[in-house]
């Protein structure tokens, strides 16, 4: 599979993961900073939280790694929350400024 392939299904895995208290993906969410991938099969994922104090900080990163790792030609993930920059909606997709009636 080709890096840009590889990486567009490591997207759509990450489109199942879900902030559990807001019904929107967390890569429409803008969520996921970052999704790089290398010709051997490595990820890097930067991605942050909607709040430093969100209930899921040890539980949705782990979730994350888990979908990420799952997907055919991954062959290891390196998974970094970062603050910086701080989340805002304005790095929500226009899907998600729909569905929570935001735009």
């Amino acid at each position: 599979m080709d890096i840009e392939s590889l990486k567009a299904a490591i997207i759509e895995k990450i489109k199942t993961v879900h902030d559990p208290e807001i019904p929107v993906n967390i890569y429409e969410l803008g969520l996921i900073y970052s999704v790089d991938v290398d010709e051997a099969g490595k990820v890097d994922v930067k991605m942050t939280l909607t709040t430093p104090m969100c209930p899921v900080a040890d539980s949705m990163p782990l979730e994350v790694q888990e979908k990420v790792i799952s997907v055919e030609g991954v062959t290891d993930v390196d998974l970094q929350v970062v603050f910086d920059p701080p989340w805002n909606k304005e790095m929500m997709s226009d899907e998600a400024k729909f569905v929570l009636d935001m735009m």
